[in-house]
């Protein structure tokens, strides 16, 4: 079975505006990646890139790039992925901590993404990118927060699709395990997926320090069935 999480139905009370600069300075800085020669492009990613034995060997000296890797993308499909799960589940989680909150967590939790990465291969001299880290932190603070809320996915079974709508804490935990499940398989499929996981647990862990005062964790009602069978109940 393969799904494709593409919106929730979480409203928010406000506009999210940290999230959406993000998303924006992702896709400018992509695009001037874009117009690279491919050395000019390698030459970027190796100086802020986030790479393990440079950040061990000279912190004082390279410590800016735990936070440039966040910005930069191996590609179309590197960048779409992960500006997608920030589109659905960032928003919310903005909402909850306010702005000038959501950058400090969104930046701890990219940090957190490489501190991780560091400590699985300290030795690695391949230079980490990708919002992946800080997006994971946004996923650990959305189960944390909203774990029963509905997100509408397309789901591939054998030869049919089907729309589905399932609550967070399924679709966040199916993912967090393909991270577990693959993490030892990184070096071959150059996805950093320690990275994933440091900072999805960053971003559980701070949540509770981040959220407001009044907001319980782990409660949020439960008020329709977790599956849609009809494709016309989409807005």
């Amino acid at each position: 079975m393969f799904f494709f999480p593409f919106k929730d139905d979480n409203p928010t009370k406000s506009i999210p505006i940290i999230s959406y600069i993000i998303i924006a300075i992702c896709c400018l800085i992509y695009l001037f990646q874009a117009s690279l020669s491919q050395s000019e492009e390698f030459i970027l990613i190796k100086t802020y890139g986030a790479t393990p034995t440079l950040l061990t060997n000279q912190t004082f000296n390279y410590w800016f790039s735990s936070i440039s890797s966040m910005f930069l993308h191996g590609g179309v499909m590197h960048l779409g992925g992960n500006l997608l799960y920030l589109w659905i589940f960032g928003d919310n989680v903005e909402d909850e901590f306010g702005r000038f909150k959501f950058i400090i967590f969104y930046i701890l939790c990219g940090i957190g993404a490489v501190v991780a990465q560091i400590l699985f291969n300290t030795e690695s001299n391949v230079p980490m990118i990708g919002a992946s880290g800080a997006i994971a932190g946004t996923l650990g603070a959305y189960i944390v927060l909203y774990p029963k809320a509905k997100i509408y996915v397309f789901a591939w079974i054998v030869i049919f699709v089907k729309l589905l709508k399932i609550p967070a804490f399924i679709v966040i935990s199916v993912w967090i395990g393909l991270q577990v499940m693959n993490v030892f398989d990184q070096g071959v499929s150059g996805v950093a997926y320690s990275a994933h996981i440091g900072g999805f647990i960053c971003g559980v862990l701070l949540t509770p320090f981040f959220k407001k005062k009044e907001t319980k964790i782990f409660a949020q009602k439960v008020e329709k069935s977790y599956i849609s069978e009809n494709v016309n109940n989409l807005n």
